[in-house]
């Protein structure tokens, strides 16, 4: 069983209220991850979406993607957090955005793969 943790960061708790108004359960399963502490959040390589997403796709990390390896086709990413250099290696052929402008885009959450 999974700790929740009580977060203190503001954008955090309004993207997880965010969330869990909603009514798809895809967003209610990413605040669930998103309320774990913060060594129990998922951490995605640039490698790991890589090698699951499809060209044109857009993934959602419930955590944060981390810059290792290289991303070959254009992909959308959404994530709570993201290094420097995974953002870069993402928006050179994708587009990187927090969850929250996802679900603001997408709120019934159609054709969004989560990747963790």
């Amino acid at each position: 069983m999974s700790k929740k943790a009580d977060p203190t960061n503001p954008v955090l708790l309004e993207t997880i209220e965010l969330l869990n108004r909603q009514e798809a359960p895809i967003w209610n399963d990413i605040a669930e991850n998103l309320e774990k502490v913060n060594r129990r959040r998922p951490e995605v390589n640039v490698s790991d979406i890589e090698r699951v997403a499809e060209e044109g796709e857009t993934v959602v990390v419930p955590g944060k993607v981390l810059g290792s390896g290289r991303l070959t086709k254009e992909v959308n990413v959404a994530a709570f957090k993201a290094s420097s250099g995974a953002r870069q290696k993402i928006e050179e052929d994708g587009q990187f955005m927090f969850i929250r402008d996802l679900v603001e885009e997408n709120p019934e959450g159609s054709d969004v793969k989560v990747v963790k």
